[in-house]
């Protein structure tokens, strides 16, 4: 592995020699362990919702809290680990998952709930900025199809975790939850070997320290920041609309068709297991077409879908909803990167940023459709949030970029 040779070490790395494939599905597969767990959260509220009697606006306030305590870290993460990076950061993160994971478990009511959930938050914060540095530093100079990798192993753990949820959580309660911490062992004994990879690399890359420097971008300041409040409307549109979908499909399916809970678990497993294969795809395509094109489609592509999809059959709705999986994932990535090409000394700090979005803007998406589903219906809340990829829109504004580097 040590010979894809780094020369960059602030922020932005670049490969020189070929792509350490070991490490990208290395890290892709934890990244699946970690975001299968977080998964189960979502996948408990019909359980959660009848055991304690929780209103929907509690339902999105657990959401809200974990979303949260999973964005508002990544930033600072982020931005030490460009500074600071500490290869051993990410087995670390994972045990605070596996605290959070036991906790949640046996959490006996809504106060420890949120603080299980939090755990849980806290240990996404800490491992998704670095895992993206790891990513990228792997990549070999194909960024997005790097970071789909990465990101193709959370998107699958995030759509195998509802199907577990229907296989051992649903039929067996909620301490149940306890068995998936040995995914997080798992987990955290992988994430350890990566360090020891990432450890040895950064040793590589002090060496040769002197001999280049980061690139740059060579798009005006005002240019930039426009560009990355573009992306920040990107995140918005893509992850409220996915919010509605992790956090209510389910009950959108039981109120309208009167299907079991089992069953609507296994049709958004068929959404996010579509979400997880679009975004494979796009990183692939972002590299080949660019990733301005990518973020356009992925997004606004996906609107014909999901303005359809309220008024359909069961069979209609879950098509629909596989469709917009497949389109709209693949904005992610390439968001991801094209960010990181806009501000190329600063990969961790602007994963970090962009992943807290996500989640952050994802939990406020949550608790706001669920205080709207308790004040009219689960059915006018999708109705509603099937508007939102027409913002996608705006992505023709993006500039297009070229990274200069200077020795």
């Amino acid at each position: 592995m040590l010979d894809n040779v780094i020369n960059k070490i602030k922020g932005h790395p670049h490969v020189t020699e070929g792509t350490a494939y070991g490490i990208l599905f290395t890290i892709g597969s934890c990244h699946l362990l970690n975001d299968m767990i977080q998964s189960v959260i979502p996948a408990l509220y019909p359980l959660l919702k009848d055991k304690f009697g929780f209103t929907f606006a509690q339902i999105g306030i657990i959401t809200l809290v974990f979303q949260l305590a999973s964005s508002v870290f990544q930033p600072f993460v982020g931005n030490y680990a460009d500074r600071h990076p500490q290869p051993y950061s990410l087995a670390l993160g994972m045990c605070f998952t596996l605290a959070g994971l036991l906790a949640l478990a046996f959490a006996p009511g809504f106060i420890p709930l949120l603080l299980a959930v939090a755990l849980i938050g806290c240990g996404s914060s800490v491992f998704h900025p670095e895992a993206s540095r790891v990513a990228q530093l792997a990549s070999g100079g194909r960024k997005s199809l790097a970071q789909s990798i990465f990101q193709v192993g959370g998107n699958g753990g995030s759509a195998v975790g509802p199907l577990l949820a229907a296989l051992i959580v649903i039929p067996f309660g909620q301490h149940a939850v306890a068995w998936f911490a040995l995914a997080a062992l798992l987990a955290a004994l992988l994430l350890t070997r990566v360090g020891a990879w990432y450890g040895m690399v950064l040793k590589r890359i002090k060496a040769q320290a002197g001999k280049k420097r980061a690139g740059v971008c060579n798009l005006p300041k005002k240019t930039v920041n426009m560009a990355l409040a573009i992306l920040v409307l990107m995140i918005f549109s893509k992850y409220f609309f996915n919010a509605c979908m992790t956090s209510y499909f389910t009950f959108y399916l039981i109120s309208k068709f009167g299907v079991s809970v089992q069953v609507s678990q296994f049709c958004l497993f068929a959404y996010l297991a579509a979400f997880a294969i679009g975004t494979l795809a796009g990183g692939i395509l972002g590299d080949r077409y660019g990733r301005k094109y990518v973020i356009l489609f992925s997004i606004l592509g996906a609107a014909p879908f999901t303005l359809a999809l309220p008024y359909l059959g069961l069979w209609g709705t879950v098509a629909m909803s596989v469709m917009t999986g497949l389109i709209i994932a693949s904005a992610f990535s390439a968001i991801v990167v094209y960010a990181t090409d806009l501000k190329p000394d600063k990969v961790g700090m602007i994963a970090g940023v962009f992943f807290g979005l996500m989640f952050g803007l994802g939990g406020i998406g949550s608790a706001f459709f669920g205080w709207l589903a308790d004040m009219t219906s689960i059915e006018f809340v999708f109705k509603v949030s099937t508007w939102l990829p027409l913002l996608g829109i705006v992505a023709i504004f993006l500039p297009n970029i070229k990274t200069m580097h200077n020795s």
